[in-house]
């Protein structure tokens, strides 16, 4: 069974407001974009009144665009509809201190209309239901994520000046596994990895990566919901830590033509006792081997939950270490899926999602397309074994335009999230669509200023 202890209980919180230890509380929520937002309370008036009553935000919060600007196309909230309030709940299975905000600890809410009722297109509550009908059949999914990023020696202000052009990587060249070049910024990953130790997580290890200045912190996996709350409680944790040193971080999917950031997602499946139904008699359980095929059949049109920005598909380039092929291999990093492990760590691994993902939707997703794959008892086809970049597969979409279209036309999509949340999400491209047409860029500057 999933261990759902909170990092922090409910009576220890109150010992440490009455001791003086914490003055804050932040109640917070992952947003379309898998951003933390909510409210900074002070501590006594958490424990008195938002523990037991929740709190209100403005629902324009799941319907605006990254830039915080309010747009059209969204069903739940509008200017004709006023612009109302949902309820934020504190799931207090998630209540933790957060050690670098002196003096504060943080919950995540689920949010629910004024009837009581879940806001379906929140995140979090797409990740429970797909886990709920994962319940029915007496399984649970463990998940982990790899989660990597930029850093920079510049602070967000600098690189906000500057039009976030000529950043100084913290590394000048490729350490990728390199121990010299993590030392290089050691002080940095050592604070983000022991203060989210002492928010709860359980650090595996960091390392470095291929871009100049590119890293990347591992944590041990868990429950899926857990899994995704922490993802988005250590990315904002992540930034303001940076901040804190005078330093940047990006995870965007592409900040440059060099390797982009990927977010690797690994999932397997366990019984109700805790037990990896993964492993066969021939290496994969038939349970496996549909889950797997249910990915393939699904991928492309779920592409829009595992890369939701139009920078997410400048990443996918031959060679570059980012998927191409819709295929799965053992241990290929090749190809979208990989199969890698043994006995009760055998899983599989999404190469699809950059840094950019929001994971309760990409793992939703993942989950959805398992269970196709199972009632659908889809067969698996034969593994690529060599490289899927020039192999004969389908591809995984090259743009937002396609993504979307694939996802708003896709019957599975439509069974397994309903009509509000395809309609809900598709919204979301068009906007960010529309916003980027519309946009002059500096590459159309560059060729067209003076030699048009």
């Amino acid at each position: 069974m999933a261990d759902r202890t909170p990092p922090l209980s409910v009576e220890e919180l109150h010992a440490l407001v009455a001791g003086g230890e914490i003055d804050t509380v932040v109640l917070a929520f992952p947003d379309m974009q898998g951003r933390l937002q909510g409210k900074r309370f002070a501590a006594r008036f958490f424990l008195d009144e938002v523990l037991e009553h929740g709190t209100e935000g403005c629902n324009y919060l799941l319907a605006v665009d990254t830039e915080m600007n309010t747009v059209d196309g969204y069903e739940m909230s509008s200017w004709d509809r006023g612009y109302g309030d949902f309820a934020m709940h504190p799931d207090l299975s998630t209540l933790r201190r957060v050690p670098w905000n002196e003096g504060t600890a943080m919950v995540v809410a689920d949010l629910a209309w004024a009837d009581g009722s879940p806001v379906v297109a929140a995140p979090r509550q797409i990740l429970r239901r797909q886990l709920q009908r994962l319940a029915e059949l007496g399984l649970t999914a463990q998940v982990g994520t790899e989660l990597e990023f930029i850093v920079f020696k510049d602070t967000y202000e600098q690189a906000w000046d500057a039009g976030y052009r000529g950043l100084t990587p913290a590394n000048q060249y490729n350490i990728d596994y390199s121990v010299l070049g993590t030392g290089r910024i050691e002080p940095l990953l050592r604070r983000i990895r022991n203060e989210m130790a002492g928010a709860g997580m359980t650090v595996e290890s960091a390392k470095g990566e291929c871009n100049p200045g590119q890293h990347e912190i591992a944590f041990r996996y868990a429950e899926a919901l857990v899994t995704c709350d922490q993802h988005a409680i250590y990315k904002t944790g992540a930034k303001e830590i940076a901040a804190q040193e005078g330093m940047s971080v990006t995870f965007m999917a592409k900040y440059n033509e060099r390797e982009g950031n990927s977010c690797h997602i690994h999932l397997s499946l366990a019984d109700d006792t805790g037990r990896s139904v993964m492993p066969g008699d021939d290496g994969m359980s038939e349970v496996m081997r549909h889950f797997l095929a249910g990915q393939l059949a699904a991928l492309r049109d779920f592409s829009l939950l595992y890369a939701p920005h139009i920078n997410s598909y400048k990443r996918f380039q031959p060679g570059s270490f980012a998927p191409t092929a819709v295929a799965w291999g053992h241990d290929n990093r090749t190809c979208a899926l990989r199969v890698v492990g043994h006995g009760r760590s055998l899983r599989f691994e999404n190469r699809v999602p950059g840094g950019d993902v929001n994971p309760h939707l990409a793992v939703a997703g993942m989950v959805a397309a398992g269970l196709y794959g199972i009632e659908q008892k889809l067969q698996l086809p034969e593994p690529c074994p060599g490289n899927a970049y020039t192999a004969d597969f389908t591809h995984v979409p090259t743009t937002l335009r396609e993504a979307a279209e694939l996802w708003e036309n896709s019957p599975i999509a439509e069974a397994a999230f309903g009509d509000e949340v395809v309609a809900h999400y598709r919204n979301m491209a068009r906007v960010e669509l529309e916003a980027f047409d519309a946009a002059v860029t500096d590459w159309e500057l560059r060729r067209s200023f003076e030699r048009m």
